[in-house]
């Protein structure tokens, strides 16, 4: 099939996913499988929905993400916690849909309450807020940002992002389960996919901030963690053969203000598949940092975001691409891509995750090759003027999407297996390609998350 006929079906499929709320189009169905129980993938993911979003403001239909940014506007939290079971101010929903009662149209949010572990989600207002911004860029419709209630919005997430804490980071702390790895998969702390999000968001929100709406200390503090966070980020998450080098030869147990080894990390901890691993001309920002541990997996949504975004500097952003190049058989394989490198396996995956049997080693979460990630991968890649990568993942990804009905994700050490409990024709999975095919052929579209 060829790309103009998966586009077409990819459209097709996008635009039969849509739901109303009202007699207005307002999000889609994270999938149709008509193999399966619906479960909760009959709601409209917040997070699930910004590929169709982007691929709606790709093709100039900005009524459905107008929409739905005023929908879960009217969504988010604004009561005080007071019972410790209910949302925090600021936080949005994970999902909604659309119920039918009398010939009435109710909206059921889903903050958390009913998800696997009660794990409500920290991404869904960073999303929240960069999909705002990709909106106002794309329509020139500065008045829906202009409103109070949105300028209000924006400061509900920054003073839930930005709240004094127990910690002398930067970074946000968040716990497993509260992102797209929405299962325990020892990302606790401060995983790299929030802080690129985190810093996505608190770029977003200073353009998108107004004066008029008393917001000077707002964008005050924001702009003192945005220069925190990056070089907090660039510095500690960084990992190529140098600092390989320094980590080995680091010192344990310093003590005083001027260390090496701020993180107390110790070189047996280094594991040992990534010596041989990591190439020369390669690197990587790493899955996590914390006081005596440093996540080596690679994370593949964290890092392209940091390229798309401008988080990573441009030494950085081509000694990623040069990693995805030379180890391409392990993170893009028969499907772009992994989602994570390498999976956790053994006595490890028993204690990491709990037994759990939807992240057995190169599956889902651990080590699975999940499609959506395609539109990442070639916004990177065309951010970095590596278009051979980009056209190569899509051809890749043309040989299996189609002929596989869209699956959610991938499984076994190169993806060659459709996922064991994967959905069929999932929603961000087609939005996916659409968003990818854009990039690869309009770098336009990068002014969107470019900072």
């Amino acid at each position: 099939m060829t790309s103009s006929d998966l586009l077409t079906e990819a459209w097709q499929k996008l635009d039969e996913s849509i739901f109303a709320y009202q007699g207005r189009p307002v999000g889609t169905v994270a999938a149709s499988d008509p193999e399966l129980k619906a479960l909760n993938y009959d709601q409209c993911f917040i997070r699930d929905f910004v590929p169709s979003a982007l691929a709606f403001l790709i093709r100039g239909d900005t009524e459905i993400v107008r929409n739905f940014l005023i929908e879960t506007l009217a969504m988010q939290s604004h009561e005080p916690q007071m019972d410790f079971f209910s949302p925090g101010p600021g936080l949005m929903p994970a999902s909604f849909k659309v119920e039918h009662h009398e010939g009435e149209d109710k909206l059921f949010v889903d903050f958390g309450e009913s998800a696997i572990a009660k794990v409500p989600p920290v991404d869904s207002c960073l999303w929240w807020i960069v999909l705002l911004r990709a909106y106002t860029k794309t329509s020139e419709d500065c008045d829906l940002a202009c409103k109070p209630e949105f300028q209000e919005g924006i400061k509900l997430i920054l003073e839930m992002c930005l709240v004094h804490r127990f910690a002398m980071f930067p970074t946000m702390l968040v716990p497993d389960g509260a992102f797209m790895i929405d299962r325990r998969m020892g990302v606790y702390e401060h995983p790299l996919e929030i802080q690129v999000l985190f810093y996505a968001a608190l770029k977003a929100a200073k353009e998108l901030l107004l004066p008029e709406f008393d917001s000077e200390n707002y964008c005050e503090a924001l702009e003192q963690r945005l220069n925190a966070l990056t070089y907090h980020v660039r510095e500690y998450y960084w990992i190529d053969l140098q600092r390989l080098n320094e980590i080995y030869r680091f010192v344990g147990d310093e003590f005083g203000a001027e260390v090496a080894n701020k993180f107390n990390i110790y070189a047996e901890s280094i594991p040992h598949w990534l010596t041989e691993w990591l190439p020369e001309n390669g690197g990587y920002l790493a899955g996590n940092l914390g006081p005596g541990r440093m996540d080596f997996r690679f994370f593949a949504l964290g890092n392209l975001l940091a390229i798309i975004t401008s988080l990573a500097s441009e030494s950085e952003t081509q000694s990623i691409m040069n990693l995805i190049e030379e180890r391409w058989h392990d993170l893009i394989g028969y499907m772009p891509m992994k989602i994570c490198y390498p999976a956790i396996q053994g006595e490890e995956w028993r204690a990491v995750t709990g037994c759990d049997p939807k992240n057995i080693p190169w599956s889902y979460h651990n080590g699975g090759n999940w499609p959506v990630l395609l539109w990442l991968l070639v916004a990177a890649a065309q951010k970095a003027q590596r278009l051979d990568l980009a056209k190569s993942a899509i051809e890749v990804a043309q040989q299996r999407l189609q002929l596989d009905r869209w699956p959610e994700y991938y499984d076994g050490k190169s993806g060659r297996l459709i996922g064991k409990e994967a959905r069929r024709y999932q929603t961000w999975t087609f939005a996916s390609f659409i968003v990818a095919d854009a990039f690869l052929n309009d770098p336009k579209y990068l002014s969107w998350f470019d900072f």
